[in-house]
């Protein structure tokens, strides 16, 4: 059984559809400021910006979301108490002033190192973790080869400047990609401000440096970083009705005006369709049942807003044999745009359906064979 049949986007009930698409060519992106520059979806890692994207440079405190991502993986409880050790006290560049011997929490840490930046935030995480920095530094490596970051090589937890520690703005998206799949990730980069109280003499007062949590429509994390070496480097991600873009630049003297340029194109330009279920009865020859429930599950597309035509065909057999195990595949769901495949899905059994015994008699099946042609 084969079935084909078109949907035109404007009647696919989805929020998430536009009733006027837009043409990716009616929109241009500004001029970008960045040496390196990546914009991708999400979830699909798809690019729809590129600039220099895969030319190595220094990342400064962009580091620091290998570094928090890999604190958060631990295992650590955030609510566990931390005797900041002395390699952590001094640390150059930014700070939140950690003194040795001190006692914070490992949530505290995390903060100071999103929100602030601290360095010596890194370096007491690094050690919480792996006991040494060099020890957490090849946990970044290891971390950085598992996904792919095949550009990207640390030599420290905070991003300090160092000829052997660099990434590319497509790495960076890549890995921001992953990180925001971590919900606390997501809530502690895309935390305005925290107070922290450490101790009865000491309150600390910790502001996000990402200006775009206050000035952009839907952002949710991020991470900014300069030295003088690398120049001003952002990572941002932002989200508009269910669609989540990452946005990365690399020494971008204008990068919150460069993000800004880069989201406005993403979302005039692309959305997230929602497509439902699709369920169907099969026919089965030899069960105890006459027939079973296969269906797809639902799923969502990355698409341009300007798609007018979705082709949804349905690859399913006439009829199977028992037995059919639930959770069995026994088709697909093909989905085109103008004849390329974009998405398959298998279409899966809802159900058992066990072999029916019985005796053969050659007689019945004559009977049953004949009935079969005539319906």
């Amino acid at each position: 059984m084969r079935i084909r049949t078109k949907f035109v986007a404007i009647l696919l009930a989805f929020s998430l559809l536009s009733p006027i698409p837009i043409k990716a060519e009616d929109v241009k992106i500004g001029s970008i400021s960045a040496s390196s520059a990546c914009l991708i979806e999400a979830e699909s890692e798809r690019i729809l910006y590129s600039k220099n994207a895969q030319k190595r440079l220094p990342m400064a405190s962009t580091t620091k979301i290998m570094t928090a991502i890999l604190g958060l993986e631990s295992g650590i409880s955030l609510d566990r108490v931390i005797k900041v050790p002395k390699e952590a006290v001094g640390v150059e560049g930014s700070s939140i002033y950690l003194r040795e011997g001190e006692e914070i929490t490992f949530e505290a840490l995390l903060y100071g190192l999103l929100l602030s930046s601290a360095n010596d935030a890194s370096v007491a995480i690094a050690i919480t973790v792996s006991d040494t920095v060099e020890n957490f530094v090849s946990l970044m490596n290891k971390k950085a080869q598992e996904l792919g970051l095949t550009n990207t090589h640390f030599s420290n937890p905070h991003g300090l400047y160092d000829k052997e520690h660099y990434t590319t703005a497509q790495d960076l998206s890549r890995l921001m990609s992953y990180c925001v799949k971590n919900d606390l990730f997501v809530s502690i980069s895309g935390c305005y401000k925290r107070i922290v109280q450490a101790g009865e003499d000491l309150t600390r007062v910790m502001i996000n440096h990402n200006r775009l949590l206050n000035s952009y429509d839907g952002i949710i994390a991020g991470k900014t970083g300069f030295t003088n070496a690398s120049g001003r480097c952002l990572v941002t991600c932002a989200e508009r009705d269910g669609l989540r873009l990452i946005a990365v630049t690399l020494n971008a003297p204008n990068d919150w005006s460069d993000h800004a340029s880069l989201f406005d194109f993403g979302f005039a330009n692309y959305k997230r369709v929602n497509f439902d279920e699709i369920s169907l009865k099969i026919p089965v020859i030899s069960g105890k049942t006459s027939n079973f429930c296969a269906k797809t599950n639902d799923f969502s597309l990355f698409l341009p807003k300007n798609t007018e035509e979705i082709c949804v065909e349905i690859n399913a057999p006439r009829f199977v044999f028992a037995p059919i195990e639930v959770g069995e595949e026994v088709g697909e769901v093909i989905y085109s745009i103008d004849g390329k495949i974009i998405a398959k899905v298998p279409l899966l059994a809802c159900e058992t359906v066990e072999k029916a015994k019985y005796r053969f008699n050659i007689f019945t099946w004559i009977i049953d064979f004949i009935k079969g042609i005539f319906k």
